[in-house]
């Protein structure tokens, strides 16, 4: 039997619903990432209201579902959130050097990066999470849209064995972790 090759995939043991994808963004899944959606804050009863009240959250992988669940979370504080699926931190940094290069080399055509293009509808913070190593999402750091605060979670340590629910609470990559990250991130948030 023949089994399938698959390039630069990543695979995981996981079952969990994929969400759907947005109509439209087929193009943008290739070159890197998507807005997944935006949540607009609405804050709860018995909620106190948050001053700062944006935020823009990247997820990739399985930690997609819980940039999802700390969008709702925070938009239930108040927060306007979008959120952005991360499909290559590799294409968006390779996007990102290629389109230096040419600025460098005095290319007056050279295309804005495609992750600053992607997050220049976004404010406030941006929050990476990510289920690699911090190293991964910092590679785009670089190209993203100028005078934003940048966060980078990831699973950066050594040889850990528990459950996914509490590995990621160690990591700081849960939903829980992204919600006080998006709070400290915004140093008035009141909650």
């Amino acid at each position: 039997m023949r089994l399938p090759v698959l390039d630069g995939s990543t695979l995981m043991n996981e079952n969990y619903a994929q969400p759907d994808l947005p109509a439209g963004v087929e193009a943008d899944v290739v070159r890197g990432c998507y807005k997944f959606a935006s949540y607009l804050g609405n804050v709860d009863e018995g909620q106190r209201p948050v001053l700062h009240k944006s935020v823009t959250l990247l997820g990739s992988g399985a930690i997609l579902t819980e940039v999802i669940k700390a969008a709702q979370m925070l938009a239930a504080q108040g927060v306007n959130v979008d959120v952005y699926s991360v499909t290559s931190w590799s294409e968006l940094a390779r996007d990102g050097r290629d389109s230096l290069r040419r600025q460098l080399a005095g290319d007056a055509s050279a295309p804005m990066p495609f992750i600053e293009q992607q997050l220049q509808a976004s404010s406030g913070t941006i929050i990476a999470a990510t289920d690699y190593v911090c190293a991964v999402p910092e590679s785009v750091r670089a190209f993203l849209p100028a005078d934003r605060r940048y966060v980078t979670l990831g699973t950066d340590g050594f040889g850990r064995s528990d459950t996914r629910a509490a590995l990621r609470g160690y990591f700081g990559v849960d939903a829980a972790s992204i919600v006080r990250a998006a709070s400290e991130g915004h140093s008035a948030v009141v909650g």
